[in-house]
C-alpha cells in the first residue's frame, strides 16, 4: 500500500486544517482540487507539497496513480464523495471524507462495501465532526457486543460560522433526515420529537434544543443496535446558519479542542488524520464501507487524540 495521501479539497476552510495536522504530524500529502487558483494559499504555505488539479467527477481516476489515502474534504459530499471514493477503490486507495450529509453516507455504504472488500481497501465516510464524535463515543461507551434501548447524541455550539461550502451543502442537501426509532432507520419528519432544554457543560450552560440528526445516525446504525436514537443540536448556532449575513469563519488556529472547541471544521482535522496514520499503519478493521467506529478501535482513536490534541477532554461512563 502506497504510503501517499492525497487531501481533495486541500484549499477550503476544511482541508488547509487537515493539511496542516498532516503536516504536523510528519506526512508530505498532495494538495489536491479543482482549481489551480484556489490552491495557490495552500501552495505559498507549504511550497514543498505536491499538487494535484483535476475534477472528480471526470479525472480521479487518473489523477490517484500512487496514492495510498484519498481525503476528501470538498463538499457537497453528494456530488463529489460517489465518483471520487469509487476511484480511490479502483486506486487501491482507502477513502476517508468528513460528510455530515447522511444521504451521501448511506450511498457510499450501499455501493461500495463489496468493491472496496474486494479491492481490500476501507471507505470510511463521515471521518469528521459531525459523524465520528457520536460514533466513536457511544462505541466506546457501550460494552463489546451491547445494545443501547435509547440514545442522546447532543451537541451544543454557542455560534456558527459557517462556510461556503457549509452553505452550498444546505442548498444541495434536500434529502429527508433520518434517526433510528424502534430499531430502524426512519424519516425524521414522520414524527419530529419537540424541542427541549440541555443541561450542556460550561460555558454553554443550559440550551434549547432541537431534532438535527447529522451523518452520525447513519453510522451508529451500521453497526450497533440501537433502539432509538435522538439527536439534538442547540437553536443559538441555527440562527447563524440560516442568517445569510452570518460571516465565514477566519482559520486562525488548526488547533482546537474536540468536544469543546471554537471551530467544528479545525475540530475535524485531528480525528481525519488520527484515521489516515491508522490506515497508513494498518491499525484497521477487515476492509469495506465502514463507519468510523468500525474501522478503527474507538477507545484507542479517542485516547489518541486526548493525548495529541490540545485541550481535549474525554470523560467515559464506562
Amino acid at each position: 500500500m502506497p504510503s501517499l495521501v492525497l487531501v481533495y479539497g486541500a484549499s477550503g476552510h476544511t482541508g488547509r486544517f487537515v493539511v496542516d495536522e498532516l503536516v504536523r504530524r510528519g506526512l508530505a500529502p498532495v494538495v489536491a482540487g479543482r482549481s489551480v487558483e484556489r490552491l495557490q494559499d495552500v501552495v505559498r504555505a507549504h511550497p514543498t507539497l505536491p499538487r494535484r488539479v483535476f475534477d472528480a467527477d471526470l479525472d480521479a481516476a487518473q489523477a490517484l496513480g500512487g496514492v495510498g489515502v484519498v481525503v476528501n474534504c470538498a463538499g457537497p459530499f453528494l456530488d463529489t464523495a460517489p465518483a471520487l471514493a469509487r476511484a480511490a477503490v479502483q486506486a487501491g486507495a482507502h477513502y476517508l471524507d468528513v460528510s455530515a450529509e447522511q444521504a451521501s453516507v448511506r450511498d457510499l455504504y450501499r455501493d461500495l462495501d463489496a468493491p472496496a472488500r474486494e479491492a481490500g481497501v476501507a471507505v470510511v465516510p463521515a471521518m469528521g465532526f459531525y459523524g465520528a464524535v457520536a460514533d466513536l463515543l457511544l462505541t466506546a461507551a457501550l460494552p463489546d457486543g451491547a445494545a443501547a434501548e435509547e440514545v442522546d447524541v447532543a451537541i451544543g455550539l454557542d455560534r456558527w460560522w459557517p462556510t461556503p461550502g457549509t452553505r452550498t451543502t444546505g442548498a444541495r442537501n434536500t434529502a429527508p433526515r433520518v434517526v433510528i426509532r424502534g430499531g430502524e432507520v426512519v424519516r425524521l419528519d414522520e414524527a419530529p420529537p419537540a424541542p427541549r432544554t440541555w443541561e450542556f457543560p460550561p460555558p454553554i450552560g443550559t440550551a434549547e434544543v432541537v431534532a438535527v440528526p447529522f451523518s452520525d445516525v447513519v453510522a451508529v446504525a451500521r453497526h450497533l443496535t440501537v433502539g432509538e436514537l435522538r439527536s439534538w443540536l442547540s437553536t443559538a448556532p441555527l440562527a447563524d446558519l440560516r442568517d445569510p449575513a452570518t460571516p465565514a469563519p477566519e482559520a486562525t488556529d488548526e488547533r482546537r479542542a474536540l468536544l469543546t472547541g471554537r471551530d467544528i471544521y479545525a475540530v475535524t482535522a485531528p480525528i481525519v488524520a488520527e484515521g489516515v496514520v491508522r490506515l497508513l499503519d494498518g491499525r484497521h478493521a477487515v476492509p469495506g464501507a465502514l463507519a468510523p467506529a468500525q474501522a478503527f478501535d474507538a477507545r484507542s482513536v479517542l485516547d489518541d487524540l486526548v493525548a495529541g490534541t490540545p485541550d481535549l477532554a474525554l470523560t467515559l461512563d464506562a
